[in-house]
């Protein structure tokens, strides 16, 4: 392993963290997984509409449907598309995918058809695991992709026979959920699983270079591309974050079998690692949330577990936390909760500890990290408003324009090294030739500056970033002041044209006090804030635009009309 002596951050860390985690323990994520079957095989592995799934469960029925879907032909390295919610189906495809020797390919749900057509067309995928509320998608591009082999998931399918049926039968007929569709020669998730059952899956080698994932980003900022994410980058990740969480999980008491809250989507990167994969490396017991944003349905379903593991984005530990029936709750097993995929505002996360106990540590990471970069320690209550320390095995450097390393306390762009870190985007040398440097640093698009401790502190994406007379404003640093407003459910920021100053800020507002006005808010942030980085336009709106696992999307509200 290379030395450490130049990551002066290692002096912060936690006694129980090292400096390095050696992914080389397996072979590959596959080793991993069938390791888990294995050892905690009487364990429960996943939980859904109160129908769980064992480990040995899952090592079946992956094996089933891995070994049908050899059966197509598809050679090791084909791409094959997951399009499902959280439900039990997607863990079980997952490893039936990674056990085949094939590339999973996640997909958005509820994704357009123009967004569906470019991911499978992008990636090459030649099959795809679809759940059937989205098949009429499917149906409307699958003439104009490399789609061969389509497999269709219904609600129901590992609920169990009566259960299942009476599933099925309410999601399509009563709350008609499931679009008439026509998908000529598509298999059933059930009959793939019987046909595989009277097959073997054959052993296939895989080492750590072999890809595992291709991860679409956001395409917050521009065409969506696929992050080249090999078994080595997931492994690693994997056994950092579980190195990083230790202080917490060690704690007493002991819990031997972990419960995690798995509300964020399996098909994002965050879930996928934090939750999925993280959770089966230490026989833990995940809780699949199929919708989250049902906040009521949500906490029914948390009053029925002692829940340790709660990874989330801001905007669901406010949701939460503005629920009158979440503080009933039985926080006593908490342990690490994890804020990621947007800034962690210090409204929330105080009100969080005080509700629960435990406090939001906030960390960072991006699809091209597999995630996680950056996480603040899990043994402190304090929040440090910046998204923590490096990962064991992680270096970050602050770089200016020309990509040259800035010193300590100077505000540049965040740079990403380490095992956990994408091999590039799939097909487009051009687009990783913009954002790997010569030495291995992955270039973030992210203002950030580091401390003399090795905290870093987002200041904003090179994007998002106002000008405002000459002077650079940055939109999380108004969101905070304004989410700390009691009035406030949620709020964002945007530059939009001015005369004057060249750009304003312009803040959209979710009301939490329907009596709230916008000269209140005006005057509250003449309190907070100086004079050129007040908003000088407010709207208030009944709900922001988010992506699926909950991040407000600015640049949907920069492209709104700018209201006077």
């Amino acid at each position: 392993m290379e030395t450490v002596d130049n990551k002066f951050w290692l002096k912060s860390y936690p006694k129980e963290v090292p400096a390095e985690v050696d992914y080389r323990q397996y072979r590959s994520l596959v080793h991993l997984l069938e390791d888990a079957y294995q050892t905690y095989a009487q364990r429960k592995a996943f939980v859904c509409m109160d129908k769980s799934l064992s480990y040995r469960d899952i090592e079946i029925l992956s094996g089933q449907l891995g070994a049908w879907l050899q059966s197509r032909g598809l050679e090791k390295g084909a791409r094959v598309a997951l399009m499902m919610p959280n439900v039990l189906q997607y863990p079980v495809a997952l490893a039936a995918v990674l056990r085949a020797g094939y590339v999973v390919v996640n997909v958005n749900p509820l994704y357009t058809p123009r967004e569906l057509a470019h991911q499978l067309n992008d990636s090459g995928a030649k099959a795809i695991v679809i759940l059937e509320n989205f098949a009429s998608t499917l149906e409307e591009v699958m003439a104009h992709t490399p789609i061969e082999h389509v497999v269709v998931a219904t609600m129901g399918d590992l609920l169990g026979g009566a259960k299942g049926a009476l599933v099925n039968f309410a999601v399509r007929h009563v709350k008609k959920m499931v679009p008439a569709y026509n998908l000529k020669h598509a298999v059933p998730f059930r009959r793939a699983l019987a046909e595989g059952a009277r097959m073997r899956l054959k052993p296939v080698e895989l080492g750590y270079d072999d890809v595992a994932f291709l991860q679409y980003t956001g395409g917050t900022t521009g065409v969506s591309k696929g992050a080249t994410l090999t078994h080595r980058n997931v492994l690693a990740n994997v056994l950092q974050s579980e190195a990083w969480a230790q202080p917490a999980l060690q704690r007493e008491p002991h819990v031997e079998e972990l419960v995690y809250v798995c509300a964020l989507p399996l098909y994002h990167i965050f879930a996928l690692t934090a939750c999925c994969l993280m959770g089966t490396r230490v026989g833990a017991l995940n809780i699949l949330i199929p919708n989250p944003r049902d906040i009521p349905g949500l906490v029914r379903e948390l009053s029925k577990y002692k829940v340790n593991v709660f990874p989330a984005v801001n905007t669901l530990y406010n949701g939460l936390l503005n629920n009158p029936d979440f503080a009933k709750l039985d926080f006593s097993g908490l342990k690490v909760c994890n804020g990621g995929g947007m800034a962690v505002q210090r409204a929330v996360a105080e009100r969080w500890l005080k509700v629960t106990g435990c406090p939001i540590a906030e960390g960072y990471g991006l699809s091209e990290t597999s995630p996680v970069a950056t996480c603040n320690p899990t043994d402190t209550p304090a929040f440090t408003g910046t998204i923590g320390l490096p990962l064991p095995s992680t270096e970050i450097e602050i770089l200016d324009d020309d990509g040259n390393a800035l010193p300590v306390g100077q505000a540049g762009e965040i740079a990403i090294r380490g095992p956990q870190v994408m091999i590039g985007y799939w097909n487009r040398p051009e687009e990783t030739a913009k954002v790997m440097t010569a030495d291995g640093f992955f270039k973030t698009g992210d203002v950030g500056i580091m401390d003399e401790r090795g905290y870093v502190r987002i200041v904003d994406r090179k994007k998002d970033m106002i000008l405002v007379s000459g002077f650079n404003v940055y939109p999380n640093e108004i969101e905070d002041v304004v989410a700390a407003h009691p009035g406030v459910l949620e709020c964002a920021c945007v530059g939009v044209p001015d005369a004057n100053s060249g750009e304003a800020v312009k803040l959209f507002v979710v009301r939490k006090d329907p009596t709230l006005t916008s000269q209140a808010l005006t005057d509250y942030c003449r309190e907070q804030l100086t004079g050129y980085k007040r908003p000088k336009f407010i709207e208030f709106r009944d709900e922001l635009p988010k992506t699926n696992v909950g991040k407000i999307l600015r640049r949907e509200l920069r492209d709104a009309k700018r209201a006077a």
